[in-house]
């Protein structure tokens, strides 16, 4: 026997979501594993989609190197590049793609000689003002690299700052600066990130990069795309009561005593908390399944514990019922990241060491 609380991630739902922006897009796309694929496990989610996939992008080096070994031959992007110089060697080695953002990375590239030419991913800052170069630096090093020796292809790419806003004209602006930039190289091109391939079909012009939508997961707050509904969710965070209470009328629960019962109730305490990545600043009335009943949460999250208002599932319930955080294909993680002040991508790869993660590829099994 053991804590009961653990993540269960739904493989074949992984699959159908990368083959949504397969679908959708007709353009081949790199699934994006970075942080250990959003917390579901980056060796497990590309070994599931090896046979499908046309590459990984991945944050650095280190993540790159962790599917090499476990046999991920496909291409894999390094989104952020190379840190130090003498990482350009095992990139070479082996040929992973590189994103080049800045001068220094590329006068690096240009005057480290490599065993074998790699591919690069040139970024264009269109607007984001996070990472790639300006206007005025890009085409030039487009030239240097497209000569370079050590340069097997050059892909010109940016990154959307405001798609998850369908009405955000950002996106326009742009995608109309980088169109413009690039018109004259006749170049392969990436733009599309997750919400750019369920709502903007405009940015469909080369290699796109799903990420969150591979974990079915939506990344827009407002108005949804029709094609997010086709999205699978992949994790369902689970666990179990742990102890029922009745607890009187003006009696308070938790830490702080931030609660206080309208009326003599029922509650239930659950087996996670903060310490497993439950978010700590959920809010009373943040949903929770219980037997599949939505429940409000009550008072503050504590390290190993939650409280949860029993009364939507009245006396139909005792211990060792089963609690869903999120997922289940009922609970959207995105909703709860709501009343937490967050987003689902924090609810992901904020996931403890301590949860035990089960792979499974139909969720009948559940």
């Amino acid at each position: 026997m053991s804590r009961p609380t653990k993540a269960v991630v739904n493989l074949s739902a992984i699959r159908h979501n990368y083959q949504l922006a397969k679908q959708l897009t007709k353009q081949p796309a790199l699934a994006v594993i970075k942080a250990d694929a959003y917390g579901h496990g980056a060796t497990a989610v590309a070994l599931a989609l090896q046979d499908i996939a046309d590459g990984f992008a991945v944050a650095c080096i280190e993540e790159a190197l962790q599917l090499r070994r476990v046999g991920i031959s496909q291409p894999v992007l390094l989104l952020e590049g190379f840190f130090t110089q003498d990482e350009l060697a095992v990139i070479a080695e082996q040929q992973f793609a590189c994103v080049v953002h800045n001068q220094w990375q590329l006068q690096a590239l240009l005057a480290e000689p490599l065993s074998k030419p790699i591919n690069v991913w040139l970024k264009f800052d269109s607007g984001m003002h996070r990472l790639g170069l300006s206007a005025n630096d890009y085409l030039t090093a487009y030239q240097q690299l497209l000569h370079s020796p050590n340069v097997q292809q050059v892909i010109c790419m940016t990154h959307l700052a405001s798609a998850d806003e369908l009405t955000d004209p950002m996106t326009h602006d742009q995608l109309a600066r980088f169109k413009q930039l690039v018109q004259p190289l006749n170049a392969s091109v990436s733009v599309a990130n997750s919400a750019a391939v369920l709502g903007w079909p405009e940015t469909y012009l080369g290699w796109v990069r799903p990420g969150i939508m591979l974990y079915g997961a939506s990344p827009f707050v407002k108005k949804q795309p029709d094609s997010a509904t086709a999205l699978q969710t992949a994790m369902t965070l689970q666990s179990s009561l742990i102890a029922i209470k009745t607890i009187k009328k003006g009696d308070t629960v938790g830490y702080g005593a931030t609660y206080q019962a309208p009326e003599t109730m029922y509650m239930g305490v659950v087996a996670i908390g903060y310490g497993d990545g439950y978010p700590r600043h959920a809010r009373s009335g943040t949903p929770l399944l219980v037997n599949g009943v939505r429940c409000p949460l009550i008072g503050r999250v504590s390290m190993d514990m939650l409280a949860v208002d029993l009364r939507p599932v009245a006396t139909n319930v005792q211990l060792n019922d089963p609690v869903v955080l999120w997922g289940g294909g009922e609970l959207p993680a995105h909703e709860v990241a709501e009343w937490a002040d967050t987003i689902a991508y924090e609810l992901f790869t904020g996931i403890t060491r301590r949860i035990k993660v089960e792979y499974m590829t139909n969720m009948s099994d559940l």
